[in-house]
């Protein structure tokens, strides 16, 4: 981010932090950066003005999720196609990479075959994670030389989401209609355990701690908790409806869960074990972003090409931000 964007979100931070409340005061060096699968855009957006500020175009259709640089500069959309996971339709095979201050599309990256790239991470050893749905894989990029440099199994069909352990060693997807959850062990580059979890799982998310993986039963109200140490279901949350994205709060005291079926967001007390909470959300909430400082959650709205911003101290939402037409993928660009 520019100095001088900076300097229009501590402008707006002084002149319209009192009516969206304290905890909704985002620090000055952050934005959010969304995928709007609806209209193939990259979103960037303002969340002290609460309001989308530019958009650019993506090469293809459709990019469902973001990753960004650790230094906020730069987005990465893999662009997935028209389909759903396991439906006909397009098969996408090209990353798209932006340049967040510029805001404009740099390069669009080959992979050199129909993939269906999805999922995007940042390890903490620097490198990009991508999902490569089709070849049953992860893919890993050196970012400074956009270039595959290493690929790795997932032991199961449709491996659409996955999690980075914060050493960046071990990796967990969700295998969408094999209702599994593979464990891979990135340094060997080999899949440790699947565990089996219901005939439909979807997204997926560790605890702050790496000791439990969670991802979402799509044929029951219930989220699945995988122990890691022993890489087995270890237990189920019970949840008003359906879920989908799940993000643990940064005191590891919390999961925050949409559920789609039912427009609401649970709060999960990961001690108890038990939803804390419910809060009422637009229509189709589908990934939740925590913003660092563990004040607010982002859930993207698909059907009302919304973001609610939830105070998470107060436990409400605090603000809608508009954003483009079936925004899904979330992230956090910090500035350096």
């Amino acid at each position: 981010m520019t100095k001088a964007m900076i300097a229009a979100l501590v402008v707006a931070m002084v002149g319209g932090g009192a009516a969206a409340g304290r905890a909704l005061a985002a620090p000055s060096d952050g934005f959010l950066v969304v995928a709007n699968k609806g209209d193939h855009t990259l979103g960037i957006i303002d969340p002290v003005a609460g309001r989308q500020v530019a958009t650019i175009e993506e090469s293809g259709v459709t990019g469902h999720e973001v990753a960004v640089s650790p230094d906020g500069r730069t987005a990465y959309v893999p662009i997935y196609g028209d389909s759903g996971v396991g439906a006909p339709g397009s098969d996408g095979r090209t990353l798209d990479v932006f340049d967040l201050v510029a805001r404009k599309r740099t390069a669009t990256i080959d992979l050199g075959a129909a993939l269906r790239p999805h999922c995007a991470h940042f390890g903490s050893d620097g490198r990009l994670y991508v999902s490569t749905e089709l070849a049953d894989s992860i893919s890993v990029f050196d970012p400074k030389t956009l270039k595959v440099v290493e690929t790795m199994p997932t032991g199961a069909h449709e491996s659409h989401m996955f999690a980075l352990t914060r050493d960046a060693k071990r990796a967990y997807t969700s295998n969408v209609h094999a209702g599994t959850v593979s464990a891979i062990d990135i340094v060997a580059k080999k899949v440790v355990a699947v565990i089996p979890v219901s005939s439909q799982a979807q997204r997926i998310a560790l605890s702050v701690d790496d000791k439990w993986v969670f991802t979402a039963d799509q044929t029951a109200p219930r989220l699945a908790v995988i122990d890691t140490t022993s890489n087995s279901l270890r237990q189920w949350v019970e949840l008003p409806g359906t879920a989908y994205g799940t993000a643990p709060t940064p005191d590891g005291r919390r999961l925050v869960v949409a559920l789609p079926g039912v427009r609401k967001v649970a709060i999960v007390d990961l001690g108890t074990m038990k939803v804390a909470q419910s809060i009422d959300v637009p229509p189709a909430p589908q990934e939740a972003l925590i913003r660092p400082d563990g004040l607010v959650a982002y859930v993207s709205c698909d059907a009302s090409h919304q973001i609610a911003a939830i105070d998470l101290t107060a436990g409400k939402v605090e603000r809608l931000i508009e954003a483009g037409p079936m925004v899904d993928g979330l992230a956090w660009a910090v500035s350096r």
